[in-house]
């Protein structure tokens, strides 16, 4: 297991896009190499593992874990927030999850972060499970709200002139 970097984005973008395929929305992943890219550069808040073996033509990557720092004005801490989890799956239950949760655990306490959070669609019952056997629980009472697209564009003309 590696951190992934700038050079890494092309792969990152081939996983995001199998992640959006078993998530049954292939069309939704637009991101490209390049963007992962940019986005792995030292210091942009995103970061990244890969999970390496050795396969028949040499090492390949089994998985990733990406995510980004968060806030919590709670606590007054940073915290990490895993976007993606993947791993391909002629490499599961090898106990790779596992490996990426322990490190982001591990990078989590260096880093002084009061928080790992993430989602997980409700139909993926096998993740759940996972993450139960973890000690994570979900947070109940909770709803997911979300901008973007045209509507999130929508709301800039509105943004004239100082808040009320």
């Amino acid at each position: 297991m590696r951190e992934a970097g700038p050079a890494d984005g092309e792969a990152v973008a081939q996983l995001v896009r199998e992640l959006a395929e078993y998530e049954r929305e292939p069309r939704a992943a637009t991101a490209t190499g390049e963007d992962f890219a940019r986005a792995l550069e030292p210091g942009s808040g995103v970061g990244c593992l890969l999970a390496e073996v050795d396969g028949p033509d040499g090492v390949e990557v089994a998985g990733m874990a990406l995510w980004y720092t968060t806030f919590s004005t709670w606590q007054g801490r940073r915290g990490m927030w895993l976007e993606d989890l993947f791993v391909r799956p002629q490499h599961r239950r090898r106990g790779i999850a596992r490996s990426f949760f322990a490190r982001m655990g591990q990078l989590c306490a260096e880093r002084g972060y009061g928080r790992l959070e993430w989602w997980v669609l409700d139909w993926n019952t096998p993740a759940h499970g996972f993450y139960r056997s973890l000690g994570a629980a979900p947070e109940e009472g909770w709803t997911t709200w979300r901008l973007d697209g045209e509507r999130l564009a929508a709301l800039a003309p509105r943004a004239t002139g100082s808040a009320p």
